[in-house]
């Protein structure tokens, strides 16, 4: 450590105060370590115009603090965003390894105050030819996306959603969780890219997760995934993408986009295993213009074979199988601290009404499910139908699983229904022929025919209509 620099930045008053009105301000540390670090920022035309900091706690906190306020003052928010903890440590002349955390805490601080300002209206950034904002979640996907854009000359930002922090999830595990921001910011350091964090916690835990709990309660097995690409998180890293002077938000999805004459519309991607043109099914057709997936003709080995070839060690990272906010506790655990479904005792009957046996609740269960019903019986049983009100779950043979038509509400129809020629019912599950009537637009409710039959339809999840495998409508399944 460079005992001159250290004690420069530890004696620097020039910027120590109070944040400025109107500042951006972040903070991090506290109670748990003993030290406090604070950067608020002053943004105009895209530069930090002022800055200010405070610390408590150990002499390299106020250091570092020090020094992050002086390497931001005047600079531009996306090289502001380039900081990490290694730069604050190579400016201070290399800490410690037992006071390497005081560069954390200010990088930190700094990140913060950065993700107020990317949740304003202030424009971060003049626009620029060539630049890309790139949605990085912390896993191969979307860092290889990074990689091939700036490989073609982009001028990248990478931007991270923090949407969900809850003590009992399992934040390594969680896409958008607190630990996936700092996972995220370190991937996009490590390949020279800036990075800013959007906080969108408080809108998805109201549209995304209240809709999802409603939705059990109501005795539905809703699909949260299509809600938040669809209506929350995606439009909201694209507006800050122009607020960054970016051309479009690039995104590690398997889909892909085309033009029928009529405009853009998302199809599959190359790698049907991957493919995940369903989960983005809610993206309306005009914000398609504005979106990038470099990904499309590519494999998953494909990527991981990208990232290890520039040395990533996130190359062979383990996808999450979890639903953001469930990992590391389970669906039945969390309806029950969220949204009060807490077991209670109810009937298993058949389709005549005879009662087979009892359950713990009705939303532990989903149309099309066999195992854990806990009732004997010749041949085995399924869920085929559940009453939230009566608490009351209807099972019967495969047979009486199967439906060959669906009614789907909130539908909407990018094309003539008259061009749908099949409709997906579920993620994992493969395309069914499937006829529609209805004009262009939305629509209280569709009747889907389909031209075979489907086992296990079940209300709450989400019907992709599809024209050659391009997504052309879509609705929730009421039955």
């Amino acid at each position: 450590m460079s005992t001159e620099l250290f004690e420069h930045f530890l004696r620097d008053e020039s910027r120590h105060g109070p944040a400025d009105p109107g500042a951006f301000t972040g903070a991090a540390g506290g109670a748990a370590c003993g030290d406090l670090a604070r950067v608020s920022l002053s943004i105009a035309g895209g530069r930090v115009d002022s800055v200010s900091f405070d610390a408590e706690g150990c002499g390299a906190t106020r250091a570092a603090t020090a020094a992050v306020a002086e390497m931001v003052d005047g600079d531009t928010v996306l090289d502001a965003a380039r900081i990490g903890t290694d730069e604050v440590d190579s400016v201070l002349g290399g800490l410690t390894p037992a006071k390497r955390h005081a560069a954390q805490l200010a990088a930190d601080a700094l990140h913060r105050a950065l993700a107020a300002a990317a949740a304003s209206e202030e424009r971060l950034a003049p626009a620029q030819e060539g630049r890309v904002a790139v949605a990085m979640s912390g896993g191969v996907d979307s860092a290889v996306a990074a990689l091939l854009e700036r490989e073609r000359g982009a001028d990248v930002v990478g931007i991270t959603v923090k949407l969900w922090a809850d003590r009992e999830t399992d934040g390594a595990k969680a896409c958008c969780s607190p630990e996936a921001v700092l996972g995220a910011r370190a991937v996009a350091h490590s390949i020279d890219v800036p990075h800013l964090t959007l906080d969108l916690e408080d809108d998805f835990r109201r549209r995304v997760v209240g809709s999802y709990l409603s939705g059990h309660a109501q005795g539905g097995t809703p699909n949260p995934c299509i809600v938040c690409n669809g209506e929350v998180r995606l439009a909201a890293m694209a507006d800050l993408a122009e607020r960054l002077g970016a051309e479009r938000l690039v995104t590690g999805h398997y889909a892909r986009i085309v033009g029928d004459g009529e405009g853009p519309l998302l199809a599959a991607a190359s790698d049907s295993a991957k493919d995940q043109s369903y989960m983005l099914a809610g993206l309306p057709p005009s914000m398609l213009p504005r979106l990038g997936f470099p990904l499309t003709e590519l494999t998953k080995p494909e990527v991981r074979e990208i990232a290890a070839r520039h040395g990533l060690s996130i190359a062979r990272k383990p996808e999450s199988q979890d639903l953001c906010f469930l990992a590391g506790q389970g669906q039945r655990r969390f309806l029950r601290r969220h949204g009060g479904l807490r077991d209670r005792e109810g009937r298993v009957v058949d389709g005549a009404g005879r009662v087979l046996g009892r359950h713990r609740g009705h939303q532990n269960f989903t149309v099309g499910q066999r195992r854990g019903i806990g009732v004997s019986a010749p041949e085995p049983l399924y869920v085929t139908a559940k009453d939230a009100a009566a608490n009351t779950i209807t099972v019967g043979t495969r047979d009486e699983l199967a439906a060959t038509r669906v009614r789907i509400r909130d539908a909407v129809l990018h094309r003539d229904g008259g061009q749908v020629d099949s409709v997906r019912l579920r993620y994992r599950s493969v395309a069914v022929p499937a006829t529609v009537a209805g004009p262009a637009g939305t629509h209280t409710s569709l009747e889907v025919a389909l031209g075979e039959s489907f086992e296990g339809i079940a209300p709450g999840q989400t019907a992709v209509l599809l024209r050659e495998g391009t997504v052309v409508g879509y609705g929730t399944i009421v039955g």
